[in-house]
């Protein structure tokens, strides 16, 4: 059986709920400087993140909801997402997107041991750096993957096999978290076990291929919700429960 030697991490919904309260927010702002009458509901937005990329997800938008529109000029989408990033980096900096349960603890705990630590994430680099500038340290990540780093986004397992390769490690030694069937699609598809912690817009994806569910890493005094697999005793994840499923 092959040896632990990282942990890989997808960054929104996984790391943090960055994608309701974050992302989402800052799409809107970015909008509404701009002069448009857009907006993006959370119910609206648990659509769009079927489309992976923010770029992406206005061209979605675009096509499927906005039929008084023909197209959005490339240029004209690209400044609204730069728009966008800089919003988003703005509601990090106020504090206003913590960590989920148990994400600080686990890393900090995997540190101590010697695990290496990855990021593989398809949101923009300079949004990813942001996050971890306010809530862990970028310098604890070995390679932080993100954004168009690789040519084909999630569920394309490019990204992890990007990480796989800048690590010179197997899949078989590494253990990835997600919270998204696409983000579970690129893991499994690369050989990776994968946790999955849920979130209210991918609580009903199909995680089936996943080695654990649970609806969030937990705390000693904030369990966690078991969706799939054993933990026994257990009432939130820590490097014991990762070795007994590695």
């Amino acid at each position: 059986m092959a040896q632990l030697k990282a942990l890989i991490f997808d960054v929104d919904g996984t790391l943090a709920d960055t994608e309701r309260d974050g992302h989402r927010v800052a799409f809107n702002q970015a909008f509404a400087e701009a002069g448009l009458d857009w907006y993006w509901s959370a119910e609206l937005y648990g659509d769009l993140l079927n489309v992976t990329g923010g770029q992406e997800r206005i061209y979605f938008y675009v096509t499927k909801y906005r039929h008084d529109i023909e197209q959005i000029d490339t240029r004209i989408a690209a400044n609204l997402h730069a728009a966008k990033t800089e919003h988003y980096r703005q509601l990090l900096a106020g504090s206003s997107i913590p960590l989920r349960p148990g994400v600080k603890r686990l890393i900090q705990e995997a540190r101590s041991q010697g695990i290496r630590l990855a990021i593989a994430t398809t949101s923009a680099l300079p949004n990813a750096i942001a996050l971890l500038e306010h809530t862990l340290d970028p310098s604890w990540f070995e390679v932080i993957a993100a954004g168009d780093i690789v040519a084909a986004k999630k569920p394309a397992p490019d990204i992890y096999h990007y990480v796989l390769q800048k690590m010179d490690l197997d899949a078989s030694e590494c253990l990835v978290f997600e919270d998204s069937f696409h983000g579970l699609q690129a893991s499994t598809q690369t050989g990776l076990k994968t946790v999955v912690t849920i979130n209210d817009y991918t609580k009903h994806h199909d995680f089936s291929l996943a080695t654990l569910v649970v609806d969030s890493l937990g705390e000693p005094e904030q369990p966690f919700m078991v969706i799939s697999g054993n933990v026994g005793e257990k009432s939130y994840v820590d490097m014991e429960l990762i070795y007994q499923y590695f």
